[in-house]
């Protein structure tokens, strides 16, 4: 009498393999767009699509002119620390506040990166940065 045991595989289930071969090309494709992304930079231009619909409280703009001056709708900040207070203060009577941060093209990136810094220490989520549409 024969037992399961003696039956032979001749059949390998290739269905684990295929799987497998599925992930790893996924992960590449992931991981190769990823490395891609970033390469180029032209800014400040943006593609002709419209830019989502901000609604509720009134908008924000933060201004950083070529000279790294710093303006908050128009009125001109003297530093980093007033900034962060004035956008504290609006934070606090509309905590879903948009704000756009505006840099000069000739403005250094540095300075853009500061404002963007204090931005989310205050905690402001809605955050989005003005380009002109490609010509």
């Amino acid at each position: 009498m024969a037992s399961a045991d003696d039956k032979s595989y001749d059949d390998i289930n290739v269905t684990p393999m295929v799987d497998l071969y599925l992930v790893l090309l996924l992960i590449f494709i992931i991981m190769t767009t990823a490395g891609v992304q970033g390469v180029k930079v032209e800014l400040p231009r943006a593609s002709k699509a419209a830019a989502p619909k901000m609604d509720g409280p009134k908008m924000q703009a933060i201004t950083v002119d070529n000279q790294g001056k710093i303006r908050l709708n128009t009125t001109p900040i003297g530093s980093l620390a007033e900034l962060e207070s004035k956008l504290s203060a609006v934070k606090a009577a509309a905590p879903e506040t948009p704000v756009v941060v505006r840099g000069d093209r000739a403005a250094q990136y540095q300075g853009v990166m500061d404002v963007l810094d204090v931005v989310g220490r205050v905690g402001i989520t809605k955050i989005g940065l003005a380009t002109e549409p490609a010509k």
